[in-house]
């Protein structure tokens, strides 16, 4: 299986790109890692370089300033257009980017395509949980409106992910609402939830978001533009979190022996509450697969954006959502 990572995207690139893609060479002997960017740029940060690692040589770079439709029409040599042409051609299996989102999800429409029988794909990131496991969550920023039946189509195409990447034989499906009671919700919700009782789904009905952190479900429905808040909201509450934590553990000598003792703990959450170990998002709905890697991601994120591509691929995760939906 080939995995195309979009080496100049992201904050870190294209280091962290180069440094996680050999570790993920390293790590699989099954698969190989195509580094798609100005070869130039790559070769000199390559200390080791793998048998199984490649590099696409292409030009230009899509910046996190670029408007994306205008960038992806127009930056045809740019390394995120050619990953994902990689994987419509099917030179490539899967591409990871941590690049600009709105580009990556217009690469995924105009490049890789959208799957027969999607109207919109959906941005499906992992939420964290206090148990470690984590809520697959969509859409949470492609698409800022939605109709009824696009959040049935996201439950359905999640359910499918949690069960073939995750191995959930019975995913719980909630949609996310002000309050549990069925008709409570605006008029998106109220439509929706009818319909998610009839979906080939285990729905569990509506989930109010103070209730996410504890796994009250396994997928989380709701459109982009509610969903994007959400994720923003959690995003900086830990943040806030930990500076909080810090600056009260550093107060003076008797704070700094507490939080010496409390340091193991403190580890555990910080990771349970880390977007790197999740490794990317997929774009749930397009014609091969696409993982959105988080702007900021390290050497470790985008190995395990890597990881996650590769169970996906194993898995079959595209060709089962296609052939789930076109039953419809």
């Amino acid at each position: 299986m080939k995995i195309a990572i979009d080496a100049m995207g992201g904050d870190h690139a294209p280091a962290s790109n180069v440094e996680g893609a050999v570790a993920a060479a390293q790590t699989w002997n099954d698969i190989d890692v195509i580094l798609v960017g100005d070869a130039a740029i790559i070769e000199p940060l390559l200390k080791e370089r793998p048998s199984n690692l490649h590099i696409h040589h292409c030009t230009e770079v899509i910046g996190p300033e670029d408007e994306p439709v205008k960038a992806v029409r127009r930056k045809k040599d740019s390394s995120m257009v050619v990953a994902g042409r990689l994987v419509k051609e099917g030179q490539a299996d899967a591409m990871i980017s941590a690049g600009n989102t709105g580009a990556l999800m217009t690469t995924g429409l105009l490049v890789v395509g959208r799957m027969d029988g999607i109207e919109r794909p959906a941005l499906a990131p992992m939420l964290p949980t206090m148990d470690e496991v984590g809520v697959l969550a969509l859409d949470l920023g492609a698409n800022m409106d939605a109709k009824p039946e696009h959040l049935v189509q996201y439950a359905v195409m999640a359910s499918i992910y949690r069960t073939k990447v995750h191995g959930m034989t019975k995913p719980r499906v909630g949609l996310l609402n002000v309050g549990t009671e069925a008709m409570k919700g605006n008029e998106l919700t109220k439509a929706t939830y009818p319909l998610l009782e009839e979906a080939p789904i285990q729905f569990v009905g509506n989930v109010e978001s103070r209730d996410v952190l504890e796994r009250n479900c396994d997928v989380l429905v709701c459109d982009g533009f509610v969903g994007n808040i959400l994720l923003k909201t959690m995003e900086g509450t830990a943040g806030s979190l930990m500076s909080v934590l810090k600056k009260e553990f550093t107060k003076n000598l008797w704070t700094k022996l507490a939080a010496a003792i409390m340091m193991p703990g403190l580890k555990g959450l910080k990771k349970t509450m880390d977007y790197k170990e999740h490794g990317g998002a997929p774009l749930l709905g397009l014609n091969g697969l696409v993982i959105k890697a988080h702007g900021s991601s390290d050497a470790n994120a985008v190995k395990n954006a890597v990881r996650q591509a590769r169970i996906a691929i194993q898995s079959q995760l595209i060709q089962t959502i296609s052939m789930e939906i076109s039953r419809k």
